[in-house]
């Protein structure tokens, strides 16, 4: 069985995962509410656990079929691109700084519809379109399920008021 890095993160998630959830066991029940301080975490941990698995899977999936179709070349490698990392990162912290200013509906448009194009560069009117239509509804459809489904308060702008 062959294991790539891939394999090997997923692996690694999946201990901490199942490690965490645990953990997780001994969070006190609330007796408020239905949903404990445990809710959250018992849920991203067994979403991140199954995913492990399904990556896992996938990759010794992967290498069966490559051994098995024994490829004539090996596809080349694409070129690192470190600019774009810390461009990424830059565009992070900026959003980060700029949450407390504008509030999130705002900050996360603008982190969007910034970092789609800086990903992938749209070529068309229609392209352009597409960037700030999925910011906007990235930035409404989560604050709507964070703060009205969920009611987890999402930072306000100082200078904006929402």
């Amino acid at each position: 069985m062959h294991f790539t890095r891939d394999s090997g993160a997923a692996a690694v998630c999946l201990v901490l995962s199942i490690g965490l959830l645990w953990l997780a066991r001994d969070l006190p029940q609330s007796v408020l509410v239905p949903i404990g301080p445990a809710f959250y975490p018992r849920i991203v941990l067994g979403v991140t656990a199954v995913l492990s698995v399904l990556m896992i899977v996938l990759d010794v999936m992967q290498a069966r079929r490559a051994t098995d179709a024994a490829a004539v070349s090996a596809p080349a490698a694409a070129p690192k691109n470190y600019r774009l990392v810390v461009a990424t990162f830059i565009v992070f912290g900026l959003y980060v700084a700029l949450l407390s200013f504008v509030g999130y509906r705002i900050a996360t448009f603008l982190f969007v519809s910034v970092l789609q194009p800086l990903l992938e560069r749209p070529r068309t009117l229609r392209g352009w379109l597409g960037v700030l239509i999925n910011a906007a509804a990235t930035s409404l459809l989560t604050f709507y399920v964070f703060e009205e489904q969920l009611q987890v308060l999402l930072p306000r702008g100082t200078w904006t008021g929402f």
